[in-house]
């Protein structure tokens, strides 16, 4: 964390200022946004509480994938919810991929 210091020395210093600090084992993280998703492998997590803040520090190999919405998933909501090609594309891209979410909105319609 400080090159060159002693760590004892560094976590006493940060425990009277306030700041506690624990490591949190993980294999892998996920991070879900809209259109892709983040996976940080081998990671390395801090969870860092200062004065009632709770915050995160992740480092790691980062990895996207972007998320894509394949024609078969198309066609089925397509085909169950009784819609065009376009609607259920649409309905799909609404719903971030998920089926059953968009055919229950399209049936509602």
């Amino acid at each position: 964390m400080f090159p060159g210091m002693n760590p004892k020395a560094v976590k006493s210093a940060m425990k009277k200022m306030g700041i506690q600090q624990e490591e949190i084992p993980a294999e892998e993280v996920l991070i879900k946004q809209q259109n892709k998703t983040l996976i940080i492998r081998n990671p390395e997590i801090v969870k860092i509480n200062m004065m009632g803040q709770v915050s995160l520090q992740i480092s790691g190999e980062i990895e996207e994938l972007e998320k894509k919405i394949s024609e078969s998933d198309i066609k089925i909501v397509a085909e169950q919810a009784q819609v065009s090609i376009e609607e259920a594309r649409k309905a799909l891209e609404e719903n971030k991929g998920n089926l059953a979410e968009a055919i229950l909105k399209l049936s509602k319609s």
